[in-house]
């Protein structure tokens, strides 16, 4: 049999991150993915990033990874969402070419030193008694590592849904993993049914887009990667229409044919991406519902059509997309469908998405119970830094609720039980003001490079950034003469005191930029990246201050561990509930512990009595 030191099950988006950090670092690693047509392939929606997903996208990229990287290779077009909601929210999000993604990732993980792509379909993962793991193939073949980063994504036991056609396949009509979920069960984790779906890929040319509203990219925004300069000019244009009356109707009256409302699914689907039919179920009293045309790739006029997702029957589906506005000769290419598969129940990983159970073996992705590609990757390149960390006997790496969104997504699914497909939003983020997207670099490359996957150019330039911010915070106490910014004021609409100002003073007025600044003489060869920060932290430094004193009151809770073996079950004073949660999710801290669903304020101070009975 071979041997490597990490094998990656799945190579999808957490797959190819997972893979790329365990190469990179060092260890002999291999990806088995069922059909090598699959590498990072965009299966659902053709775009990166998004509300809340940009971030993580950004956080990747701080942290050395390659979504960020390859996005930008294969981007469309990119907008900023959320301007109107301040910075703490704002989120890149791009339309992406989802051929041009996958080759390039495909090149990229080729290209690596360390890694090994095969196809074949993994049926059984083996624990041996010297620790190590077996992962055996549909075709016989077995190979030994000493960690396994299991990243099946929306393949396990998977079928495909279009009204009563239903075909034992994963996405897109790729072949599914048949097997692997009873090796799972055998090894003692909880396995669970979720779905998901997508919309119909339609023929641009017969759409008539005159009924609709054109969308296209934005020119002042900055690339996903803090390694790529610029973003090319608009490629493809998006556009916006909306459902119809005759859209409700044609749902209400086969609503009987859909697959979600006569029993054909058992899955639980994801409550903030509901089908067409779910959408006008759930929100009766809404007569239209927003419809975006996206682009797939420039090698083809597929567009995807983005809020129509659908598991009718393919001759409902397209009464129901001709009843769109713009689409009533819509031409459909590929059927939308709906997707049910296996996952587990990952309140059974630690904060490093190994098993607690189950030394060496971790989880990332969708098997997770999450949605999405965004979250899956940051999931993956933490799965994959651990991985090698256990392979080569290090101190695990983990990320927190107050430096990362990652480490919000990865806390919450290893805290909290969830009852459907997790999807990450800002209003998870208690801290987001501290998380936003441009300060991801700042707050994760030197916690990159400490690991090793931060190299010397991303770090050279990371080091530029900050230097300059700390020249220009050199500069914020300076007093400025009212004749020097007078005029400058007069013209912002602004009042001008009478009294000198200092810079930072002047920047906290609502009109006033660090580019009016500069133009007064300050922030001398400053890039506008981080003149952006500087303005940031300079109008919401109350709230900044606020946030940090919030964090630091947290943290005197996340630094009291709790010991691995306490019997919860035995604990006079905690309520059953309690117990049962504790004893089940068994939290490594007393932060942690109060996040769980079912612990309440009054447990965790009980849980401070005993620490303290325990410590006498």
């Amino acid at each position: 049999m071979k041997e490597y030191d990490v094998i990656v099950i799945g190579a999808g988006h957490a797959g190819c991150e997972a893979a790329l950090a365990s190469a990179r670092l060092g260890c002999k690693t291999m990806v088995l993915a069922t059909n090598l047509d699959t590498v990072g392939f965009l299966a659902c929606n053709p775009s990166i990033g998004g509300t809340a997903k940009g971030q993580i996208v950004k956080e990747i990229d701080a942290l050395g990874g390659e979504m960020a990287i390859n996005a930008d290779k294969s981007l469309l077009q990119m907008r900023m969402l959320n301007r109107g909601k301040g910075p703490a929210v704002y989120s890149p999000r791009a339309q992406v070419d989802k051929n041009s993604y996958h080759v390039h990732m495909k090149q990229t993980l080729e290209s690596t030193p360390n890694l090994y792509l095969r196809q074949g379909e993994a049926v059984s993962i083996q624990h041996t008694q010297d620790g190590n793991f077996i992962v055996k193939t549909a075709v016989d073949l077995a190979y030994v590592c000493k960690a396994v980063v299991v990243c099946c994504g929306v393949y396990l036991n998977s079928k495909t849904l279009v009204g009563q056609c239903v075909r034992e396949s994963g996405p897109n009509g790729f072949a599914n993993a048949r097997y692997l979920s009873q090796s799972l069960v055998e090894l003692g984790f909880t396995v669970k049914r979720f779905k998901t779906g997508t919309p119909a890929r339609v023929r641009l040319t017969s759409l008539n887009l005159r009924k609709t509203v054109e969308q296209c990219g934005e020119e002042d925004v900055r690339p996903f990667s803090y390694l790529t300069d610029s973003i090319p000019a608009t490629k493809r244009s998006c556009y916006l229409t909306y459902s119809t009356a005759e859209t409700k109707r044609i749902i209400l009256e086969n609503k009987h044919l859909a697959p979600i409302y006569n029993g054909a699914i058992n899955g639980v689907g994801p409550r903030y991406c509901p089908s067409i039919e779910d959408k006008v179920v759930r929100f009766a009293d809404k007569e239209r519902h927003q419809i975006f045309l996206e682009p797939e790739s420039e090698d083809t006029c597929e567009y995807y059509v983005q809020g129509a997702s659908s598991s009718m029957p393919a001759s409902v589906q397209e009464q129901i997309y001709r009843s769109i506005e713009g689409l009533e000769n819509v031409e459909i290419m590929r059927d939308a469908y709906a997707i049910e598969y296996d996952c587990i129940d990952a309140t059974q990983l630690d904060a490093t998405l190994m098993a607690k159970h189950l030394p060496g073996m971790f989880f990332a992705g969708q098997i997770n119970g999450t949605s999405g590609y965004e979250e899956a990757a940051g999931q993956g390149i933490v799965a994959g830094i651990n991985a090698e960390r256990y392979v080569h006997g290090k101190p695990h790496f983990t990320l927190r609720r107050d430096n990362s969104y990652i480490g919000v997504l990865i806390d919450d699914i290893t805290t909290k039980e969830n009852v459907e497909p997790y999807r990450m939003m800002t209003s998870r983020a208690e801290h987001r003001l501290i998380l936003r997207q441009d300060n991801a670099d700042m707050r994760l490359t030197d916690l990159g490079r400490e690991i090793g996957l931060v190299n010397d150019q991303r770090y050279s330039k990371f080091l530029r950034k900050k230097q300059q911010i700390e020249s220009a915070q050199k500069q914020l106490n300076t007093v400025v003469s009212p004749k020097v910014y007078g005029p400058l004021f007069e013209s912002k609409n602004e009042p001008v005191t009478g009294a000198g100002l200092t810079v930072d003073e002047m920047l906290r007025r609502t009109n006033i930029s660090t580019k009016d600044i500069q133009a007064l003489g300050f922030f001398a060869d400053i890039d506008d990246d981080a003149l952006y920060q500087i303005e940031i932290e300079s109008k919401y430094r109350g709230y900044i201050e606020k946030e940090k004193e919030a964090i630091a009151q947290a943290n005197k809770l996340e630094n009291k561990p709790l010991p691995a073996d306490i019997d919860y079950l035995s604990i006079d004073g905690l309520r059953l509930e309690a117990r049962q949660k504790l004893h089940k999710i068994r939290p490594a801290n007393l932060g942690q512990a109060g996040r769980i669903l079912g612990v309440s304020p009054a447990d965790i101070q009980i849980l401070i009595v005993y620490l303290a009975q325990m410590k006498k």
